[in-house]
């Protein structure tokens, strides 16, 4: 199982940002992928969640603004983040959920990160 995560980057904030994660060694379409961050000196955050049916889930700080999205097909997974705020500042892991829902910590597979950083 690999997960590799791209398209992080600086920006202002109320700025945009896309990030990819494309998956590989598994049948990506059977399993459900979240988005996970950490912020330096803190702990992991879940972000979002999807189905591999495609049904979606945000924590409550980023609802409205950041949209998950999966391409079985590419077997890819995506998060659209617009309205960025500093406090979104994180290194960003795709993970694999394994039946884990929104903890975080029962997830069995993750990405390197990318790092997104929101400063003006």
């Amino acid at each position: 199982v690999q997960l590799v995560e791209s398209g992080g980057g600086m920006v202002q904030p109320g700025g945009s940002l896309r990030l990819s994660c494309a998956a590989s060694g598994f049948t990506f379409s059977s399993y459900a992928m979240s988005w996970v961050r950490q912020a330096p000196g803190k702990g992991p955050e879940w972000v979002s969640g999807i189905t591999g049916g495609g049904s979606t889930y945000y924590a409550d700080s980023v609802k409205g603004r950041f949209t998950i999205s999966r391409d079985n097909a590419k077997t890819t997974l995506y998060l659209q983040m617009n309205n960025l705020k500093p406090e979104d500042t994180a290194l960003y892991y795709c993970a694999r959920d394994n039946g884990g829902g929104t903890s975080w910590a029962e997830y069995d597979y993750w990405g390197q990160g990318t790092q997104v950083t929101v400063s003006s």
